[in-house]
């Protein structure tokens, strides 16, 4: 996402053209190299794992106009591609991760607390995902034991999407009845 990436009214095109250039057309080459190479390799299943985002499926608040609608169109074009692909065995899926703490994050957010809580509320766990939660999923996506899944949305993002609203305080602790030794 480009800093100066905003809303419809004061956008600058360059901008624009600028995210479309990298996340659409960017994902239009990968992708069409993709599969001449997996034909050219003669691999029967071949997986390719675009990244998406939650904003994708759920927008943002803040005026991030370029990167959101790059995003949707990810989801779009991996679906098409999954599908007039799959006789060939070559999977295409999106991986939807939400905010992560990386150094991009943390260099944006600094140490503006309120900045960090704004967003970290909305997990349910509480807490930002890590890069290796997001590695795990792609292995999975990659490898054959998600042989059968093809043109999805795979959310890798701790329920944030799916949570109306989350817990408030400290997570909650087992009974003491239950507690092991």
């Amino acid at each position: 996402m480009h800093p100066h990436d905003g809303d419809s009214i004061e956008y600058p095109e360059d901008i624009w053209d600028r995210t479309m250039d990298i996340n659409v057309k960017g994902l239009w080459f990968g992708s069409k190299h993709a599969v001449l190479g997996f034909w050219r390799h003669g691999k029967k299943v071949s997986s390719l794992i675009n990244t998406a985002s939650v904003v994708s499926l759920v927008g943002a608040a803040t005026a991030q106009l370029a990167y959101t609608a790059s995003k949707g169109t990810v989801l779009a074009m991996t679906r098409e591609l999954g599908i007039v692909y799959a006789r060939e065995g070559f999977r295409f899926n999106s991986l939807c991760p939400a905010p992560l703490n990386t150094p991009l994050l943390q260099g944006w957010f600094g140490d503006d607390k309120a900045k960090w809580s704004r967003r970290e509320v909305h997990f349910p766990s509480g807490r930002f995902g890590e890069a290796n939660e997001q590695a795990h999923a792609v292995i999975f996506l990659a490898s054959d034991e998600s042989s059968f899944v093809n043109a999805t949305d795979f959310v890798a993002d701790g329920g944030m999407t799916k949570a109306y609203v989350t817990p408030e305080g400290p997570a909650t602790e087992a009974p003491k009845n239950l507690a092991g030794p």
